[in-house]
């Protein structure tokens, strides 16, 4: 049986960053978690850890920054800031794409991205591009379509099986932050494959 990433629960707020050189050092193997600015990256963080210690806020588009955490002394998640938020400038916009493409090109203990994606949201140019660019540069990818509490069996099975689809990869997982549906899974998909294997 695969060993669970259960304990790495104990999950740890390092710091923020925007350029590389103030990265932390950690030594330790880093996961990425994108995704829009309405996916629900802060509520899939603090269910993961079982603890308030993301900020949910109720405008989208809050984290500007590179937010590092440490998951006891398994690996380190890196909650990037969503991207789509219409509200924000184009001069912002250029200092996010700068600040994102920077650390997927240097990070060299970066390990996967977790793309976040409402369930209920289809596959858009956002998405393609995103991983169309971690596929040039060799990143491996999974798919969290979070909300899945709100919708039927048969509809998260279909949407599983669109998503695998387009963004053509069976490491699709229907998660929700409110019943915790699907996050061990994931879980014990990163770990196995990104952790304990790299």
């Amino acid at each position: 049986m695969a060993k669970s990433t259960k304990k790495f629960r104990k999950l740890s707020f390092i710091k923020s960053a925007v350029l590389e050189k103030d990265y932390p050092n950690t030594g330790l193997k880093e996961i990425a978690i994108a995704g829009r600015s309405n996916s629900g990256k802060s509520s899939l963080i603090n269910a993961w850890a079982q603890s308030k210690i993301a900020k949910v806020s109720q405008v989208p588009g809050k984290t500007r920054l590179l937010n590092f955490f440490q998951m006891g002394d398994g690996y380190v998640l890196v909650d990037m800031p969503g991207y789509g938020w219409a509200a924000r400038s184009i001069s912002e916009m250029d200092t996010w794409n700068k600040m994102i493409e920077e650390y997927l090109r240097s990070r060299d203990q970066m390990v996967g991205l977790v793309l976040l994606m409402d369930i209920a949201r289809d596959w858009s140019k956002d998405e393609a591009m995103l991983v169309h660019f971690l596929h040039e540069n060799n990143v491996d990818v999974a798919i969290a379509l979070t909300k899945s509490d709100k919708l039927k069996r048969h509809e998260i099975e279909r949407a599983v099986a669109h998503m695998q689809k387009k963004a053509k990869t069976d490491a699709v997982f229907a998660v929700s932050s409110q019943d915790g549906h699907g996050v061990m899974e994931l879980e014990d998909f990163i770990y196995r494959s990104w952790i304990k294997e790299t």
